[in-house]
C-alpha cells in the first residue's frame, strides 16, 4: 500500500485517548483516520456536534416529572382509546 504522511495539528489529551481507544479496539490511530477520511469521501459530509447541555427549564421539568412519577400522577397504561379518553373525561378516575 503506497502511503504518505499527513501533519496535522492534534490537542495532545485527545490523541492520547484515542491511540487508547483505538488499541482498545486493535486498530492504529492511522487505521481511525483512515476510515474517517474514507467516509469523509464517500459522503462528502461532516458533522461537528457540541455537548448538548440542557437548559435549565428542561432540567426543572425533568425533576418535575420524575417527581410526579415517584407520586404516582401518571396515567395508567391503556389498551384501547376508549378506556384513555374515558380516564381523561373523568376526573374521579384520575385521583
Amino acid at each position: 500500500m503506497n502511503t504518505v504522511i499527513v501533519n496535522a495539528k492534534i490537542d495532545p489529551r485527545v490523541k492520547k485517548k484515542a491511540q487508547k481507544i483505538a488499541a482498545e479496539i486493535g486498530v492504529s490511530l492511522s487505521d481511525v483516520i483512515n476510515a474517517q477520511l474514507r467516509e469523509f469521501i464517500e459522503k462528502k459530509t461532516i458533522t461537528f456536534r457540541k455537548p448538548e447541555i440542557p437548559s435549565p427549564y428542561l432540567i426543572k421539568a425533568l425533576k418535575e416529572a420524575e417527581e410526579d412519577v415517584k407520586a404516582g400522577k401518571v396515567s395508567p397504561h391503556f389498551d384501547d382509546a376508549k378506556d384513555a379518553l374515558a380516564w381523561l373525561d373523568n376526573p374521579k378516575m384520575r385521583k
